[in-house]
C-alpha cells in the first residue's frame, strides 16, 4: 500500500494496522481533529503509518453491521498536515478506505458494503472520488466499487 508524497510525486509504502493502546497517547484533537479515544469502546480503530516509521498519518474507526452485510466508518481523519491544500501526502483516506473495503469483502463477499455518514460538505468528494452513491444521509459502496477502490488504493 502506498500513499504519494505531494512534492515529489514519489510513491512512499504505508501499512494499516489496528491502533495499539498506547498510542492513544499521541493521538491528539489538535492533531486528528476528534478525541478518538472516546471510541474504542464501540469501534475497531485502524492507524495508517509509514512503513519504516511508526508515524500515525491517518486513523479510521469502523463499526461491524452483520444484520445489513456492511462495515461502517465511523469516523475518518488524516493528520492536519496532511489535510488540505498544504498537505505533504496525498492517499491517507483512500488507504484507509480501501482497508475497510478489504475487511467487508473478507468478511462479506459479493454482499459487502461500506459506508458512512459524511459531513454536508464531504459528500460530493466521497461520490466523485471514491465511488460511492448517496443513500439518504449516509454513502455507499457495494461490491464492484469496492474492489476497485482496493486495486486503486492497495497497490
Amino acid at each position: 500500500m502506498n500513499i504519494t508524497e505531494v512534492s515529489g510525486q514519489k510513491a512512499i509504502p504505508v501499512i494499516v494496522q489496528r491502533v495499539e493502546p498506547t498510542d492513544f497517547k499521541s493521538i491528539t484533537k489538535k492533531q486528528f481533529f476528534f478525541r478518538w479515544d472516546q471510541l474504542k469502546a464501540d469501534a475497531d480503530i485502524y492507524k495508517l503509518t509509514l512503513e519504516d516509521r511508526p508515524v500515525i498519518l491517518g486513523l479510521i474507526a469502523l463499526v461491524d453491521v452483520p444484520a445489513e452485510y456492511r462495515i461502517e466508518i465511523k469516523l475518518i481523519s488524516v493528520s492536519k498536515e496532511n489535510s488540505g491544500r498544504l498537505k505533504k501526502h496525498e492517499g491517507i483516506a483512500g488507504c484507509l478506505i480501501a482497508h475497510a473495503a478489504k475487511i467487508a469483502l473478507r468478511k462479506y463477499y459479493g454482499l459487502a458494503c461500506v459506508s458512512l455518514t459524511p459531513k454536508t460538505e464531504l459528500r460530493s468528494h466521497y461520490i466523485k472520488k471514491y465511488g460511492m452513491t448517496t443513500a439518504g444521509q449516509q454513502v455507499y459502496a457495494e461490491y464492484e466499487v469496492l474492489r476497485e477502490l482496493i486495486k486503486t488504493y492497495d497497490i
